[in-house]
């Protein structure tokens, strides 16, 4: 017989484990892209409808996602190459920006009827809300970001920048647009009020800057490519505040506020998390290879991971992964229960959440 201390203590000590071991972030279901084939990119989010949207880029399309149903409602086919899409709450417009054509068009929120197209160069690529509360940003062409009016359909301004632009941030606070200029190996700053660049920064040894997400304070976070380092910038001075490595072929960065961390995805099928302060690693989750893009949604408190289908015949998929709390961290319990909500579902045997997969909506 073992002694009652001997079970106490293996009982802490199993406790202790698992609450050393627990991931930052938990899969709690997958709602599958019926239909959808090649690379998968940037997504956006309607709140008050609770819909996501997915640019195939592969495809060929957008799918509309019924979060609250966990399932494809609607698809805006015969797209060429899309790639950035952005929703604007003020104007009710979707607005889907494609490489192929070099467009921007734009879909009434309700029931994602055309509502226009702009024609703005080669390689209509990242798009972003702002800085008007009607407006989105685009970058496309050689070098530049066009400042586009959504109730208009009408580009209202420019920036010109010296090559492509990959991601890029609006500070509003700041009045900065911080941007990824991977070929010019430089990261741009632009002034948005008079609208052109006013500075450059130039990390040595450092290439193929793609991700970018706003941090806390005056920081800024850049993950490039050809290294696998994300770094951290201060934004008001351009120096290095911290450094580290991270997974392979990253296409996503984003800031989670609450609990200060950053996440990255990468194609080689994990998403990392660090702790915003030191970016010392906290989290090396497992996706699946070639999921790259995402989406972390602050209002809902989810973390979306885009998986593109299978060469054995899976799904292509949207991951769902619910945010841990940090140790000690206080969270707004209605918060939690608004955003739970949306994917009441049987739990599965690992304690997380199933999401029913519907079959292919009639596109």
């Amino acid at each position: 017989m073992i002694p009652r201390c001997a079970l106490l203590v293996l009982l802490l000590t199993v406790l202790t484990k698992a609450a050393l071991g627990a991931e930052p972030l938990v899969r709690e279901g997958t709602i599958a892209l019926p239909g959808t084939s090649g690379r998968i990119d940037h997504m956006a989010v309607d709140l008050d409808r609770r819909r996501l949207f997915v640019a195939e880029l592969g495809n060929g399309s957008v799918d509309v996602i019924d979060l609250v149903r966990g399932k494809v409602i609607y698809r805006i086919p015969n797209l060429d190459e899309p790639q950035g899409v952005a929703y604007v709450t003020k104007t009710d417009r979707l607005t889907v920006a494609s490489g192929g054509d070099g467009t921007l068009k734009f879909y009434d929120g309700s029931n994602y009827a055309p509502r226009g197209v702009l024609k703005l160069g080669d390689d209509a690529d990242n798009v972003r809300p702002g800085p008007g509360e009607n407006d989105v940003t685009v970058g496309y062409g050689s070098g530049a970001l066009a400042i586009v009016d959504t109730a208009t359909a009408r580009k209202i301004g420019e920036i010109e920048l010296v090559a492509h632009p990959e991601s890029f941030q609006i500070s509003l606070a700041a009045n900065r647009v911080f941007i990824n200029v991977p070929d010019a190996h430089e990261i741009a700053v632009a002034d948005i009020k008079h609208r052109k660049q006013i500075a450059n920064w130039t990390p040595p040894n450092l290439s193929s800057n793609f991700p970018m997400a706003l941090g806390p304070g005056n920081s800024i976070a850049v993950v490039f490519r050809s290294q696998s380092k994300l770094v951290k910038f201060d934004t008001l001075s351009g120096s290095t505040v911290a450094a580290t490595s991270t997974c392979g072929d990253a296409d996503d960065v984003f800031f989670d506020t609450r609990r200060q961390r950053f996440y990255v995805s990468c194609g080689t099928g994990f998403v990392d998390v660090f702790e915003a302060d030191n970016l010392s690693r906290i989290g090396h989750i497992a996706t699946a290879w070639g999921a790259r893009t995402s989406l972390y949604v602050p209002e809902l408190d989810r973390f979306y991971v885009a998986a593109r289908a299978g060469l054995l015949g899976s799904n292509a998929s949207i991951m769902i992964y619910r945010p841990l709390p940090s140790e000690g961290a206080r969270h707004d319990r209605n918060h939690r229960q608004d955003s739970n909500s949306l994917a009441r579902r049987p739990p599965d045997a690992r304690g997380g959440h199933t999401i029913q997969q519907s079959p292919p909506p009639h596109f």
